[in-house]
């Protein structure tokens, strides 16, 4: 096709995908237009990757999601890179048996997904048995042609409402 033929038909597509109230992404390296709503899915479905690679303890899994320069911020402050993390799970030092994901919004920013999300957790952390509600926060980067890769993680504990301190007073009221 020549090149008045490729700005009619982009300027096609888009004018339609503005007229339906689509919106779209742009991949700079390859040069095509995605609707957001299948990246969105993408990420998701990454999501539940990572979720199974945690449960399953799968390392090949968890080496390809995660970037080289992954850094982790678990609910207790700890600090954990690529290695350590893979190693966590190697070693079973990290090991979940309940993991359930919710609440999911997808943020995209060109080529970065940022996620948040709930979870429930149950399972073990450095010897700590932990079970509760955690709200989190995973970074997705793409750098192409590379797929997309988790950059970053931090999750922290939602306090349970029985031992909040305004909980206490409300019931006493």
């Amino acid at each position: 096709m020549s090149r008045p033929g490729l700005t009619a038909h982009f300027l096609l597509v888009l004018l339609t995908c503005l007229a339906l109230g689509a919106p779209v992404s742009v991949s700079r390296a390859a040069g095509i237009r995605r609707p957001h709503k299948e990246l969105k899915q993408q990420i998701e479905e990454l999501e539940q990757q990572w979720r199974t690679a945690t449960l399953t303890a799968d390392v090949g899994a968890m080496d390809r999601l995660l970037s080289d320069d992954y850094v982790g911020i678990s609910w207790n402050g700890q600090v954990n890179t690529k290695a350590m993390q893979i190693d966590r799970i190697r070693n079973r030092t990290f090991s979940l048996t309940k993991l359930d994901l919710y609440d999911l919004k997808v943020k995209l920013v060109g080529d970065v997904a940022i996620v948040t999300g709930r979870a429930e957790v149950e399972g073990v952390n450095d010897s700590t048995q932990m079970k509760g509600t955690f709200r989190y926060t995973r970074v997705y980067q793409r750098i192409a042609p590379a797929p997309w890769k988790i950059t970053n993680f931090e999750a922290t504990r939602v306090p349970d409402p029985a031992s909040s301190p305004h909980h206490a007073h409300n019931a006493s009221s």
